[in-house]
């Protein structure tokens, strides 16, 4: 399986940025999709997952109202929107997946990660 990462960048606060992650060699529809996130010098944390069919989803506290996630079962392909962003969502971003259906906050449930694409927001 691999999952690759796309649509990180610089921008200032208050500003939207639309993550991709593209999914090949498995039946990308069976599986739940996750983000996590990593900031400097802290644990990696959950941002948000969807179910294996898109019509469950959670989010986070810290990005309820403000992150989207979102999948296209015909591309092979998870969306992270995140509107709003601040200053603390700065961090490398990880799509993941593993052998579960619905999504999980727990690391230790994904065996599939991506390279991470970094988000980097300015006051």
């Amino acid at each position: 399986v691999q999952l690759q990462a796309s649509g990180g960048g610089l921008v200032q606060a208050g500003s939207s940025l639309r993550l991709s992650c593209a999914a090949s060699g498995r039946t990308f529809s069976n599986y739940a999709m996750t983000w996590f996130r990593q900031a400097p010098g802290k644990e990696r944390e959950f941002v948000a997952t969807i179910n294996w069919s898109g019509d469950t989803t959670l989010h986070a506290p810290s990005v309820k109202g403000r992150f989207t996630i979102s999948r296209d079962n015909a591309k092979n392909t998870v969306y992270l929107q995140m509107n709003s962003l601040k200053p603390e969502d700065t961090a490398v971003y990880y799509c993941a997946t593993g052998e579960i259906i619905y999504g999980s906050v727990l690391l230790s449930d994904y065996g599939y990660w991506g390279q991470g694409t970094q988000v980097t927001v300015s006051s």
